[in-house]
């Protein structure tokens, strides 16, 4: 008789949460360059006015995270956009719009997050001191890179 056979089977279920070592997105990046601004923001329902507005200001995101809790503030200008979310977990998240919709962030490795808010995903990927956000509707991408500063 072996002695694993004498061993008992335990089982046990444990709450499926996504635990991925993250990359630290932590700290402010500067947009640096954007593509695709015009288009996308028209594509997502936002007036003459306003994109003639925002198409040459420059932003300035912040991002703070601890473990896989996010707080993003992203300044334009005058206005402030701050999401707060935790990987794999529902949130009320902002639109560029100022739309406020329930999704959920994830990682795609260690150093990508993807979201999906109505018919926008969001894809963020961090790579040393860059920072490149592709908003896309249908064929519309919109990428903006920033650098950290």
């Amino acid at each position: 008789m072996s002695p694993l056979s004498s061993l008992h089977q335990v089982s046990f279920t444990v709450e499926h949460q996504e635990i991925i070592p993250i990359m630290s997105f932590s700290g402010k990046y500067e947009l640096q360059t954007h593509e695709n601004f015009e288009p996308f923001m028209k594509a997502i329902g936002l007036s003459d006015e306003l994109i003639e507005k925002g198409k040459d200001v420059k932003s300035i995101s912040e991002i703070e995270q601890n473990g896989n809790k996010f707080k993003v503030t992203v300044t334009t200008g005058s206005k402030v956009l701050i999401n707060e979310f935790t990987i794999g977990e529902e949130a009320e998240l902002t639109t560029p719009t100022g739309e406020k919709m329930k999704a959920v962030v994830h990682m795609e490795g260690d150093n990508k997050m993807v979201a999906k808010l109505k018919d926008i995903t969001s894809v963020t990927e961090i790579n040393g001191d860059t920072i490149v956000n592709t908003l896309s509707v249908g064929d519309i991408h919109y990428k903006r890179i920033s650098k950290r500063i």
